[in-house]
């Protein structure tokens, strides 16, 4: 009578373990990230200081400048997602 042979271990199923997502930042992320939101609060900072007198930092769209600071603020803080 033939003996049965014992389970396998799960360290037994494979040698080769699978291999990982690597966890570090891509080397663009937090320079982009920090870039717009500075730029877009520069937008904006700007925008107000020169608004009366030279009509920095594009005159002709009035006060849509604050949105287009707010955007790059908003751009900036969606890059923050993926941030490990």
């Amino acid at each position: 009578m033939s003996e049965s042979q014992p389970a396998k271990k799960k360290s037994d199923l494979g040698s080769n373990p699978t291999p990982r997502k690597s966890t570090a930042n891509p080397p663009w992320l937090v320079p982009t990230m920090l870039g717009l939101m500075l730029a877009g609060l520069a937008w904006i900072v700007l925008y107000y200081l020169t608004s009366q007198n030279l009509g920095l930092p594009v005159p002709q769209l009035g006060n849509w400048n604050l949105l287009v600071g707010f955007v790059l603020i908003i751009a900036g803080f969606s890059l923050t997602t993926r941030w490990k």
